[in-house]
Parts: structure tokens; sequence; C-alpha cells
């Protein structure tokens, strides 16, 4: 079953509509309207994280489209998003916040790109984990950049690719340049977590970038897979007490 195209055009132009019309004096209240939207999604939002693996901290790289498996990675309150110093990233930081996600984001140019690392390299150092949109912000789309790479190697911290992944028709794609897929309503999904990739001061950073490049590229070959196992046991129909991680083994 297909989402009409018509349907997901208009949710898109909405939403660039908000954006562009975005101002300092309004940008607070579209972000309390967001906020709601997405507040009363979490409800109809069902993850199952697979093979997540324990590392903590860590670095989790996910491409631009997959921004919003953000979602699915606990603990949230120990989750540091890259935000980008924008008109729209005023209005994403705050609905960030509001969902209990910590935000980073530095001042605009070159000044703020370092300020923005280093702010990463500390909230790693202290224990919490830290999510890159290894894309972003503006492509090509699904070609890892090396900033994860140096900052992952300037915290001494492990990188850990995620992909998510659904068949529910409403996990709809946007016509967007990284097309971003979100769910609307009840929609279950899987968060697909590669092995840890560690880096330290002797790794090569072009090297490494391509390893997470692999492992992002594989994690959308099998998370079709993976998926059908977690639906095969029911993962989505126990309580919500019970475990949202799950162990496959391809």
């Amino acid at each position: 079953m297909i989402v009409n195209n018509y349907y997901i055009f208009t949710i898109y132009s909405i939403i660039l509509s908000m954006v562009s019309f975005l101002k300092k004096k309004n940008a607070l209240k579209i972000a309390d309207i967001v906020y709601f939207i997405f507040h009363i999604q979490e409800f109809f939002t069902h993850i199952i994280e697979v093979n997540k693996p324990s590392d903590m901290p860590a670095l989790y790289a996910t491409w631009h489209g997959s921004q919003m498996c953000i979602y699915g990675i606990s603990p949230q309150e120990k989750l540091n998003i890259l935000v980008s110093r924008s008109r729209d990233g005023d209005m994403i930081s705050k609905v960030l916040n509001n969902m209990g996600f910590k935000t980073i984001r530095g001042s605009k140019g070159k000044k703020g790109a370092v300020e923005a690392t280093m702010q990463m390299i500390t909230a790693l150092k202290n224990g919490e984990n830290c999510a890159m949109m290894v894309d972003g912000p503006r492509g090509p789309v699904k070609v890892v950049k090396d900033g994860v790479v140096k900052v992952a190697k300037m915290a001494g911290v492990p990188i850990v690719p995620v992909y998510w992944y659904s068949t529910n028709f409403n996990f709809v794609q946007f016509p967007s340049w990284d097309k971003l897929r979100m769910p609307i309503l009840d929609v279950n999904l899987v968060n697909l977590y590669g092995e840890p990739i560690y880096v330290n001061e002797d790794s090569d950073i072009e090297e490494v970038r391509q390893k997470i490049q692999a492992s992002l590229e594989e994690l959308e070959r099998k998370i079709p897979e993976a998926y059908n196992e977690v639906y095969r046991f029911g993962r989505w129909k126990r309580k919500r007490s019970d475990s949202s991680q799950y162990k496959w083994n391809p």
C-alpha cells in the first residue's frame, strides 16, 4: 500500500512554509506547535533497538534522511544532538529540548564549527552520547563526511552507525534532498546498529570514514531481514515495560 504522493507533498510544503516564514518573534510559537505534533506522534511510534552495543559513551552516526531515528536511541536524557545554527535550527533545538534531548550548537561560521566540536568532545568525555548526521547539513546524500571521525578521535570514543526502517505504508519519504523518512501515526520501526568502530590516535581518518560508509550501506541492505525477524517474534505486541532491545544474529 502506498501513501498518496499528494498527501506527502502537502505535509512537506506545510513544513517548508513554516520554516520560510520563521522569525525570531514567532520561532518559539512554531516550535511549540511542532513539539505538540511530535509529542502526539510519540504515542504511535514503536521502535525496537536491534543489536545496540553496550558501549557508552558513543558517537552515533546516521544519514540525514534517517535523523529521526535518534528518538529510538536510549537513554534520551544522555543523548546530545548536533543542530545547525540557522533559522530552522532554533526551532528544531527547542523541540528536541522539550522532548528530553540535549542539543549542541556553535555560533555561525568556522568559529562556530570549532565551538560545536568542543562541546561534543566535552559531552562525550563526561560520559554522555552524541549523534551526528554524517552526510549533513547539505550532502552529498549518503556520503560520509570526515567530521564524525575527527570528533571520535579527539574524544576517544567509538562510532556506532545506526539506520532505521519500517514496512508500514505511513513511514513516509519526503521529497527533500536527503529523502527524509518520518512516521505518521501508528508505525512499527527498528533501529539497527552496526558494530562499534574504534578510533585511536594513529587511525587514518579516510580509512575510518570508509568503514562508516560501508557499515551504513550494509545496515541498509540487512535491515529488512532484521525487521522481518522482529515482526515474526511479535516484539511490538509486548508490554511497554518490556525491553525495547533485541539481539539479532543474521
